[in-house]
């Protein structure tokens, strides 16, 4: 057996921990780019203790997910301040837009140069300008992986930008940021981060250490994204929901993810809705095919048995099967109000075209099974 493991530096937990960066930010450099949202969490906060450690800094904001103009003019502008580190305050878009600039701040050349599927896909040979990621939602765990989502409207994708060398020095992650997500916000990033978990511990390149955090992350998802989406004052649902956020960047930076978020990049290139809308509507329809093809496969009963697992791990019944976990997952998206792909706007003539491009996705070539085209159609008909 041999696996890689990899992450940030190092990973700051805890409620209160945004006092960290105080501690931290001035052994990067002297002025930070912090690039922000205009989300529920104002930065006010983090400009004070950049302050007080004597830390200039600059504030890029982003108004919507990554693409390829916002990242280039975030490295203009970090360029013209001279910015000589960054600092992600903010959601998976936001954290995403801040490593792909802190990379693209020290590697020449464009965008397009390093971008997979519609661009080169050339090595980044640079390490990225110092980075902290601190995310103010639970969701992508963008702060301990190696990758950012970039959507091209061009192209109507969303692709990745992926390197090691990207992965942000620091990540703090502090639950007390989460609090003031709404509802639907909570909904769409926890069930994010519950097909993270889930897809990485039934990934082809699942491997021991991934196993390990992505079960803890199965089954602290589980018991509390329902808790945090009815109650988001509930401290114990909002730092396991921080968990299973973390726990998921962690999991599928070093194993990989599958069906579901192979499908996700395309739809949310083509169509404007949530990542975690889309991957709450597919995700049920993918392990249910998943199993079926499995059932047809000679020596594929570690893999059922895995199946079997994580329906007793979300449905806290030792007995359950791996249909009551299908059931479970369909029956939490709908007490969540997630839309079906119908109404985020697909029609069932975009079907191919969500097939063709989803083909070309890293996250599809490491689903457990590979499946056809007759298997994915009939997966987007049952989630339409």
């Amino acid at each position: 057996m041999c696996f890689e493991f990899v992450t940030s530096n190092r990973i700051i937990f805890g409620a209160g921990k945004l006092s960290a960066v105080g501690e931290i930010a001035p052994g990067f450099g002297s002025k930070a780019l912090i690039v922000s949202g205009s989300g529920s969490v104002p930065v006010d906060q983090l400009l004070e203790i950049l302050d007080q450690v004597g830390v200039v800094s600059e504030v890029f904001r982003v108004e919507k997910e990554p693409d390829i103009a916002t990242i280039e003019a975030g490295r203009a502008f970090a360029n013209t301040y001279n910015c000589d580190f960054v600092i992600g305050f903010g959601g998976g878009s936001v954290l995403d837009t801040a490593k792909a600039i802190a990379a693209m701040i020290t590697n020449p050349g464009d965008l397009m140069d390093y971008l997979e599927v519609i661009g080169s896909g050339k090595q980044i040979t640079h390490a990225a300008a110092p980075m902290i990621a601190l995310p103010t939602t639970a969701g992508t765990g963008t702060e301990v992986t190696r990758n950012a989502v970039i959507e091209s409207p061009e192209h109507l994708v969303k692709v990745s930008m992926r390197s090691p060398k990207m992965i942000p020095k620091v990540a703090i992650v502090d639950p007390d940021l989460t609090y003031t997500m709404p509802p639907s916000t909570t909904a769409s990033t926890g069930m994010d981060a519950l097909t993270q978990v889930i897809e990485a511990y039934v990934s082809n390149r699942a491997n021991p250490m991934t196993d390990a955090i992505a079960k803890e992350g199965i089954i602290r998802g589980a018991k509390s994204l329902l808790t945090a989406y009815e109650n988001g004052q509930d401290q114990t649902a909002r730092e396991n929901m921080a968990l299973t956020s973390l726990f998921g960047g962690l999991a599928l930076a070093n194993g990989g993810l599958g069906a579901v978020h192979g499908f996700a990049g395309p739809i949310g290139g083509m169509f404007k809705a949530p990542h975690g809308e889309i991957c709450a509507s597919l995700l049920p329809h993918v392990m249910k095919y998943n199993v079926r093809v499995l059932l047809t496969v000679n020596g594929s009963e570690k893999l059922r048995y895995r199946y079997e697992a994580i329906a007793r791990w979300v449905t806290g019944n030792p007995e359950a099967g791996i249909d009551d976990g299908v059931v479970w997952i369909q029956e939490l998206a709908r007490a969540l109000k997630i839309p079906g792909l119908r109404e985020i706007g697909i029609q069932q003539d975009d079907f191919s075209q969500i097939i063709e491009k989803s083909k070309a996705s890293s996250s599809m070539k490491k689903n457990p099974v590979q499946l056809d085209e007759k298997t994915l159609n009939l997966i987007l008909e049952e989630a339409y």
